[in-house]
């Protein structure tokens, strides 16, 4: 059988990368382009299965292009990527033609069953996923949670796309990032990485696109910033969320077409470098509140990987503190019993740094032996108490009733999880990791 052919209409190189590579993975053909205008060039010379397209482009709209291929392709299945802002017009869309939208950023889960749907094709490619490929030394991943969270990343690193990672402080966003590189095509490239948190705003511009001689007080050398450092390779930019507005604006720049002026210059500068952000706030309500620019959320958040915090993700406390141990220890040291219920049952409100942290001191006071309760922190070894020692079957209940809940709703509104996200009250990103769960337990989270 002849693999499907998808038209993908994306002015963003990355966006077009993403899909283009996610897709081709799962057995299908693509053709990506940059306008509405090539596109329709494409449909009169052959024939497609699909047109995937944004809605906001230059020069001719997605909603556009959707109403002049209409005109020749009455049949054609088109889906639309929309940002949140653009929905009520995504919806509107559907009136002239469009299947469907997908809300960005985009969840890989639901494009894939929406192309199978349309197209017939279920079965699933033989992508190698994280469980299949082997991860770095130093990262732990036995959770269900965490082994989708990696099985995406194999797929988004083969892409160019730029990435948004969130999660809480100390959940491993850093690791996350460089994993990602490891696997991306630009690994021989440079891993280069900023704190915006940690650098003062006056210096921050500097650190980012370098400065000339002479450019203010103190500039006695021209600097090499970061991005025409990472080009080739990937910038990581850490907290992007404390970034000033007047920084999100040039930074809005460089996502658009890579280009950059030094500090006290005119002479622009190019980098390819792919950009990697992450954040420990929750960026779309710093959008909201102003806080943050819309359009610079939509051009870093192609997708969006959540790391959950280490208290959701229990079968991975003793394997990370193991592995920690061990490193402190050269091997040598080792849990009592009582210790590994401690750590089990802790819910590790610092995370994965502060399990490392905890198991540093173990390793300091217990000698590199026998690690016991009296080696941790009073707060593990006096207050560690599993959530549901008390009443374990009401806590039961809940779970089942908010599982059934997510289901239902998923199921009225057509699987569609933008819309199933509204009707619960929650964010559509607490709503993909719950449904990764989910599936995990081979719960139908999917349509037919």
């Amino acid at each position: 059988m002849k693999a499907p052919r998808i038209l993908i209409v994306d002015d963003d190189a990355g966006q077009r990368s993403l899909l283009h590579s996610f897709l081709k993975s799962q057995g299908f053909e693509t053709i990506p382009v940059d306008s509405g205008a090539r596109a329709l060039e494409v449909l009169r010379a052959q024939p497609v299965s699909m047109m995937i397209s944004d809605v906001r482009m230059p020069g001719m709209s997605g909603l556009e292009t959707l109403r002049l291929a209409r005109k020749e392709h009455p049949v054609l299945p088109v889906l639309l990527v929309t940002a949140y802002a653009d929905v009520k017009e995504a919806v509107g869309a559907m009136r002239d033609g469009a299947l469907n939208y997908l809300a960005k950023p985009i969840d890989l889960d639901e494009l894939l069953a929406t192309v199978q749907q349309v197209t017939g094709v279920k079965d699933k490619a033989s992508l190698k996923t994280a469980a299949d490929r082997p991860l770095p030394e130093n990262v732990i991943a036995r959770s269900p949670q965490m082994q989708a969270l990696f099985r995406d990343a194999a797929l988004i690193a083969a892409s160019e796309t730029r990435v948004l990672i969130s999660g809480e402080s100390g959940v491993g966003k850093e690791v996350l990032a460089d994993v990602i590189h490891a696997w991306s095509q630009r690994a021989a490239g440079s891993m280069v990485k900023v704190n915006c948190a940690a650098i003062p705003e006056t210096l921050l511009e500097s650190e980012l696109f370098g400065h000339e001689k002479g450019a203010f007080t103190g500039a006695t050398n021209q600097r090499i910033g970061r991005f025409e450092l990472a080009s080739g390779g990937t910038i990581f930019l850490d907290e992007i969320s404390e970034m000033t507005s007047q920084l999100q604006a040039k930074l809005l720049r460089v996502t658009q077409d890579g280009r950059f002026q030094r500090v006290g210059s005119n002479t622009e500068i190019h980098t390819n470098a792919r950009i990697i952000a992450c954040t420990n706030r929750n960026l779309e309500e710093a959008v909201k509140s102003g806080r943050f620019r819309e359009d610079l959320y939509y051009r870093l958040n192609v997708v969006e990987l959540n790391i959950p915090p280490l208290r959701e993700r229990r079968e991975d406390i003793l394997p990370l503190a193991g592995l920690f141990i061990g490193q402190f220890t050269q091997g040598r040291a080792r849990f009592s019993a009582s210790v590994a219920d401690c750590l089990a049952q802790y819910a590790w409100p610092g995370n994965v740094r502060e399990l490392r942290n905890v198991m540093e001191r173990a390793a300091l006071v217990s000698r590199g032996e026998m690690v016991l309760p009296e080696h941790l922190p009073p707060r593990l070894a006096n207050g560690a108490k599993p959530a549901n020692v008390s009443a374990p079957n009401d806590t039961g209940k809940l779970e089942d009733i908010e599982r059934q809940t997510i289901l239902r709703t998923l199921r009225e509104h057509d699987f569609n999880r933008t819309e199933t996200a509204k009707a619960l009250g929650i964010s559509r990103r607490t709503l993909v990791y719950r449904l990764q769960h989910f599936r995990s337990l081979g719960l139908p989270v999917d349509p037919e």
